[in-house]
């Protein structure tokens, strides 16, 4: 029997109807992926059974499309080594950054088989202090924890809260277009994770740059997804209910430091996991056929003249 978490009565159904999900068919489905990785020698993954089933899940069951998934994931890890390598939560500069909650995961989902919903302010950290690739590096760290122990984010994805008060022109400036470009192919690409909706909240003058910018890059499905509310919280509520956001927003869930302290201990105690992950990625020298580089990947010239008009 595959080593896997078993599933809540709602999520089990949500992973039948909506992911195709036959749980008789899972051993022998882990398996051919795991055949097919023995087979790739550009490729060196994590193989795990719960690992594994992720991406089975993010293709909705299509082996095919869960190889294309796992390969496209590493290869994108490999290449972007600021946002993937040395992730040490006991790093100092790290450990101030995660103790500043600039994104959190909220404790509980609408329903049992709802969407897990990120809560995320850029305007807490000092962009004097900190990049925007510390910022996704973190992320990143608290993405994998997530992807390995969450199952109503790897079944009935993630919804995002960018709460953008306190930002200011500095925040901005920080997402150059090779960026924006990089940090959106690997959460819309190189993730098993569906996103099922963003919402923007708060939103100050300069944003509709940056906005437009992450628009240009998303799938036409990802960009219906995106909401903005500016300061009308009610808006926000018929998507998002109240009772759900920490105290400083009027729900239930506590304050936003308790959450944040639980994060910090959970990514501490993983981090014997990140640096075992240092093994893993592709090495393009292997890869049969054309390599695959951070050229090939995210070249951008001649992507932007149109954005210089718009």
């Amino acid at each position: 029997m595959p080593d896997i978490r078993p599933l809540s009565p709602e999520l089990a159904l949500k992973a039948k109807e909506e992911l195709n999900e036959i749980p008789d068919r899972i051993e022998e489905d882990l398996a051919t992926l795991r055949t097919w990785l023995a087979k790739s020698p550009h490729i060196k993954s994590r193989n795990d059974d719960q690992f594994l089933l992720m991406f089975l899940r993010g293709a909705k069951h299509s082996i095919e499309r869960a190889k294309q998934k796992l390969d496209l994931y590493y290869t994108i890890r490999t290449a972007l080594p600021e946002l993937i390598r040395n992730r040490d939560p006991y790093d100092e500069k790290m450990a101030a950054l995660m103790r500043l909650g600039s994104a959190v995961p909220l404790p509980n989902t609408e329903t049992p088989s709802s969407p897990r919903i990120f809560l995320i302010r850029p305007g807490a950290y000092d962009p004097a202090k900190f990049t925007i690739q510390d910022v996704f590096k973190f992320n990143s760290m608290m993405g994998d924890i997530m992807m390995k122990e969450d199952d109503n984010l790897g079944i009935a994805g993630q919804m995002g809260i960018l709460d953008l008060s306190n930002t200011t022109m500095a925040h901005f400036l920080q997402f150059n277009p090779t960026f924006v470009k990089k940090a959106t192919m690997w959460s819309q690409e190189g993730s098993p994770l569906r996103l099922k909706g963003f919402h923007y909240i708060n939103t100050p003058s300069g944003f509709e740059t940056v906005y437009n910018l992450f628009k240009s890059f998303m799938t036409e499905k990802n960009r219906s997804r995106l909401m903005v509310h500016g300061s009308n919280m009610e808006s926000l509520y018929q998507y998002i209910p109240k009772r759900l956001l920490p105290s400083e927003y009027g729900g239930d869930a506590g304050p936003i430091q308790d959450l944040v302290d639980k994060w910090v201990a959970k990514i501490e105690s993983n981090s014997d996991y990140f640096k075992e992950d240092e093994q893993y990625g592709t090495d393009e020298k292997k890869r049969p056929g054309k390599p695959k580089n951070a050229d090939s990947l995210f070249g951008i010239e001649g992507s932007f003249r149109k954005l210089e008009v718009d």
